[in-house]
């Protein structure tokens, strides 16, 4: 990989780190308002010890150690960080199943947002989508049901590799869903800033397998994908504290990156069928759909900020 391509795919990592990091800063930002200002600082430096540091280093890690069982946790370490060929070569030989089981989990989370969760309706055709909700399980099974098929005819690891991408996203689409409650609970009672602290962590190493996963659609390198999302991670813990009330009025980021994420999840279900993509395609679509939305929620600031300026006037 040469320079400008490295330069490159860490641009893609730091944008999809804090596209699909914004929820997350702004629930962080919500909670903590209403804890006292040095808890409030002990949680953000820590919360950057522990989010970026840990969770986007350790679990990258993780992922290369189960997909390569064989090398050990210690092997899976040193290969990771290990320039030898041979290495390389195992680590590669394996890609396909985390490659196919990062695909299925972005394509579920995709699908999930597009069928189910409430939206600022960015595109022709969202709110149609949205009214059909009843009918996510019924895609993502197809959809998984329809990848198992094909895959078993390369290889059943490949396949089970799918099934676990599936499995991840509920199982962290529950871990959400909960904070989403526990949330509410902290606006309608008196918790401790320990238990708020507690939540806080939690909820962003959920929301880092996110990103953590989508990573690999960029690169295998696991420095690049601890480089980039770490340097997003410290950004959108910036924005928790200065400007997340700014993010919230670009009301159409969350759209370019949901449509960010069903790209990747294409291009990383392609990759794990044997099609082979090059590692500037990932960040040259990231980077133009968000910039796209970013456009369009621009847009949308200035017709709102020309509207009230005639009602003052009407």
């Amino acid at each position: 990989m040469d320079l400008a391509t490295i330069l490159l795919v860490v641009f893609g990592l730091i944008l999809f780190e804090i596209i699909t990091s914004v929820d997350n800063a702004i629930v962080n930002a919500d909670v903590l308002r209403t804890m006292q200002k040095k808890n409030r600082k002990w949680f953000l430096i820590w919360g950057i010890i522990i989010s970026v540091f840990i969770v986007r280093g350790l679990l990258p890690w993780g992922i290369v150690w189960a997909t390569n069982p064989s090398l050990g946790i210690w092997g899976a370490l040193i290969a990771s960080f290990s320039s030898d060929i041979g290495v390389k070569e195992a680590v590669e030989s394996s890609a396909p199943v985390l490659l196919m089981g990062g695909g299925v989990y972005l394509l579920f989370l995709f699908f999930h947002w597009w069928f189910v969760e409430p939206k600022t309706y960015g595109l022709i055709g969202e709110r149609f989508i949205h009214r059909q909700a009843v009918w996510f399980f019924a895609v993502v099974s197809i959809l998984l049901a329809s990848i198992v098929w094909f895959s078993l005819k390369i290889s059943p690891i490949i396949a089970f590799g799918a099934v676990v991408g599936s499995t991840a996203f509920f199982i962290t689409h529950g871990f959400k869903q909960n904070a989403e409650e526990q949330e509410k609970r902290m606006k309608e009672k008196h918790l401790s800033d320990l238990s708020k602290v507690a939540f806080l962590m939690v909820i962003d190493s959920t929301f880092s397998i996110d990103s953590v996963l989508g990573a690999f659609a960029f690169t295998l390198s696991v420095p690049l994908i601890f480089l980039g999302n770490g340097i997003g991670a410290i950004v959108v813990q910036r924005l928790t504290v200065k400007g997340v009330d700014k993010i919230k009025r670009y009301i159409y980021l969350k759209n370019g990156a949901m449509y960010s994420i069903f790209f990747l999840g294409i291009i990383m279900v392609s990759d794990g069928f044997g099609a082979h993509i090059p590692e500037w395609l990932s960040p040259l679509i990231t980077a133009g759909i968000v910039g796209w939305f970013f456009y369009k929620s621009h847009k949308a600031i200035i017709n709102k900020e020309i509207k009230e300026i005639k009602d003052k006037f009407d």
